[in-house]
């Protein structure tokens, strides 16, 4: 997959409102946001024993890059292996499907076999866990309203109640304590594009209020735990 451009947002919730109700107007829903309109996100994001990952985000090193495994509306029936990389301001994902017990393994935060027939994505993961001692750190969860315009391949995300978990051993079942991470009536906008972004969606975007940030959702839900841990 080629690099694209990825823009994210803090937002109030009336700017959330506003946007979607201008973003509904132009593009269509996500053909995966099903009858909802909306589907939940839950991401176990892997870290080195140094926190490199995190380090990383806070001071803005390029390239960067990290792993996560993703399932979509707690269902254990189709989980995936990303690898985000994130280079001179673009970003590229790469993925792979997991077996479950491929999945709980890697949760224990043990090694899988290595396999030579194994997609590189996971092969990558699991030289990284042998060498740099990369292991799971913490949970991801929110829920997503998406839109999806073939022009420009653009993505328009709308991110609402963003949690944190460090209950890692649970990752796959339907429920499991959450932390709320954004303050009360915060959200995150995410636009994503190929090569250009139309203009009849730039302009609908544009509020003064809009804020852009560089912080990643893991490095978000991650810095309140290590805080803690202080």
């Amino acid at each position: 997959m080629d690099y694209r451009h990825e823009l994210k947002y803090m937002v109030t919730a009336e700017d959330m409102a506003l946007l979607e109700g201008r973003i509904r107007g132009l593009v269509p829903l996500d053909a995966h946001a099903g009858e909802a309109g909306m589907y939940q996100i839950r991401s176990l994001y892997f870290d080195d024993y140094h926190n490199s990952c995190y380090l990383e985000n806070e001071i803005g090193t390029d390239p960067r890059e990290k792993f996560r495994i993703r399932i979509y509306n707690g269902d254990s029936g189709r989980i995936s292996l990303e690898l985000k990389r994130k280079e001179h301001g673009m970003t590229q994902k790469l993925s792979c499907l997991l077996e479950e017990e491929q999945c709980r393994t890697l949760m224990e935060g043990r090694l899988l076999p290595v396999n030579g027939n194994d997609p590189p994505v996971l092969k990558k993961l699991n030289l990284l866990m042998r060498t740099r001692l990369l292991r799971p750190k913490v949970i991801v969860e929110y829920d997503r309203v998406p839109f999806a315009d073939k022009l420009g391949n653009t993505r328009i995300t709308l991110d609402r109640n963003m949690a944190s978990s460090d209950e890692i051993g649970r990752f796959l079942e339907p429920k499991l304590r959450r932390r709320p991470i954004m303050a009360a009536g915060r959200h995150i906008l995410e636009v994503k594009y190929d090569e250009f972004l139309p203009d009849y969606i730039y302009r609908n975007l544009q509020l003064s209020k809009l804020r852009q940030t560089a912080f990643s959702k893991y490095y978000l839900c991650r810095r309140y735990a290590l805080k803690e841990n202080l």
